[in-house]
């Protein structure tokens, strides 16, 4: 199905399919504050933001794991170029992000391409995008995965992400360390 608007309007509008995995997302309910399989117009002037303080970020992880700011996504027009881009940006001063193998530190950003993986901690997010014509707005779509994207998607496994100075793979909850905010001690 297409991320487009209906056929009769006019301007169709650029969308941002994620597919979204995480190990342990039945159990820890980690995506419940996501609308699955629906599509949310954003205007395009927006920062979105994803993480798990629910007053700052658009999408929620329901995880200690998460920086309370993950990431962050905002559209922009390349200069001669009519077509709309992505750009994505890392919040996190305790995780790396890993766009298609290249690792974002903290404040790192890079465009994104029309396909790509980003992976953080054991989350792994397909981002797809389908361009549009309007300026004035964008769509999210979020789909759910119950197989490792990696797998299902024959990608490239790459490194692990480093986290806290050592490479680690968070698979059970005590095996990482969690983030805490600055006020809590």
């Amino acid at each position: 199905m297409s991320c487009f608007e209906d056929a009769d309007t006019e301007e169709t509008v650029t969308c941002l399919q994620m597919t979204l995995y995480h190990p342990s997302q039945q159990q820890n309910r980690i995506f419940q504050y996501i609308k699955f399989y629906n599509r949310e117009k954003l205007s395009s002037s927006e920062v979105v933001r994803f993480g798990r303080n629910s007053t700052i970020c658009h999408y929620i992880f329901q995880d200690k794991q998460v920086s309370r700011v993950q990431f962050s996504l905002q559209l922009f027009k390349k200069f001669d170029s009519s077509v709309l881009s992505f750009e994505i940006k890392n919040m996190s001063k305790k995780t790396s992000l890993v766009v298609d193998n290249k690792e974002l530190g903290y404040l790192n950003k890079m465009d994104l391409p029309f396909r790509c993986m980003v992976r953080f901690g054991d989350y792994q997010l397909l981002l797809e995008k389908e361009e549009g014509e309007s300026l004035e707005f964008f769509e999210t779509k979020f789909l759910l995965s119950s197989r490792s994207l990696l797998q299902e998607n024959n990608w490239p496994a790459g490194k692990p992400v480093l986290e806290y100075g050592s490479y680690s793979s968070c698979s059970t909850e005590n095996s990482c360390p969690l983030e805490m905010d600055e006020n809590e001690f």
